[in-house]
C-alpha cells in the first residue's frame, strides 16, 4: 500500500465515523504520525494534501524539520513523552505539543518558547487508565497543570490528550469517554477545544467520543522498519 492510498483510506474512515455520529467530518483533524518513517514518506503525504505531522522524539523531529524546511506550511506536532531537557529543541519547531504532563514541564516549555514567533499550542496528557508505564497527569492533578499552562504567555492551552491501553476497543471507548467527561469538568470546549485521542485501530470509537484530532501512523505509512 502506498502512502497516498493509506492517507485516502484514513480520510474515508474519518469521514464515515464522523457522519455516522452526526458530526461534521471537518471537525476532526488528522495528525499523520510520521515517527520512524523517512522524509520521503512525509513528502508523499504532503503531496497528497496532508499538512500536520506528529513526531515523538526530539532529535528525530529536529532532523526531519531541517530536511523538510522547504515545505513552509508543514505543521509539526510533538506527541511523545517530552523530557524537560529536550524542551528547547521541541519548542523551537513544534506548533503544538500534545504531551505536557506536569507544571514543571509547562514552565520549562514556556521559558524555551519565549523567543518563538507564536505561542505553542499545548494539550495536557491525561493518564485516564492510570497505567504506571505510561505518561500523563492523573485526573485528580489535572487542574493544577491546566492552570500552570494558562499562567504562561508563551503557551496557549488547547485541550487534552490520552492513550488507552492497547488492544481492547471497549476499554478504549471508556477511556475516550472519560477524557471527554474530564473536559466537561474543567471548563468544557470553551477552555479545552481539542481532544487528541484515537489511533489506527480505534479512530472510529475516538471520533464517536468527541475526538477533534486523531493521531494515525501505521494506517498511513505502514509498519515502522
Amino acid at each position: 500500500m502506498t502512502v497516498e492510498a493509506g492517507l485516502a483510506e484514513v480520510r474515508r474512515r474519518i469521514e464515515s465515523a464522523a457522519t455516522s455520529c452526526g458530526r461534521d467530518p471537518a471537525s476532526v483533524r488528522l495528525v499523520a504520525v510520521s515517527k520512524g518513517h523517512d522524509a520521503d514518506s512525509i513528502r508523499a503525504a504532503y503531496a497528497a494534501g496532508q499538512r500536520i505531522f506528529g513526531e515523538s522524539y526530539a532529535q528525530e523531529l529536529a532532523t526531519k524539520a531541517e530536511s523538510l524546511a522547504d515545505l513552509s506550511d508543514l505543521e509539526w506536532h510533538f506527541i511523545g513523552h517530552l523530557q524537560s531537557n529536550k524542551a528547547k529543541v521541541v519548542a523551537g519547531i513544534a506548533r503544538a505539543i500534545h504531551s505536557v504532563d506536569s507544571s514543571h514541564l509547562a514552565r520549562e516549555l514556556a521559558r524555551r518558547a519565549r523567543s518563538a514567533s507564536h505561542p505553542i499550542h499545548v494539550l495536557v496528557e491525561v493518564s485516564v487508565a492510570g497505567e504506571a508505564q505510561k505518561s500523563g497527569v492523573l485526573p485528580q492533578d489535572l487542574e493544577a497543570v491546566l492552570a500552570a499552562v494558562e499562567a504562561e504567555t508563551s503557551l496557549t492551552l488547547r485541550g487534552l490528550m490520552t492513550m488507552p491501553p492497547h488492544g481492547d476497543l471497549d476499554i478504549a471507548r471508556r477511556t475516550f469517554e472519560t477524557l471527554a467527561s474530564l473536559r466537561n469538568l474543567h471548563g468544557g470546549a470553551q477552555r479545552l477545544p481539542e481532544l487528541s485521542m484515537g489511533m489506527s485501530d480505534d479512530l472510529e470509537v475516538a471520533v464517536a467520543a468527541g475526538a477533534t484530532m486523531v493521531r494515525i501512523g501505521t494506517a498511513i505509512f505502514g509498519k515502522r522498519e
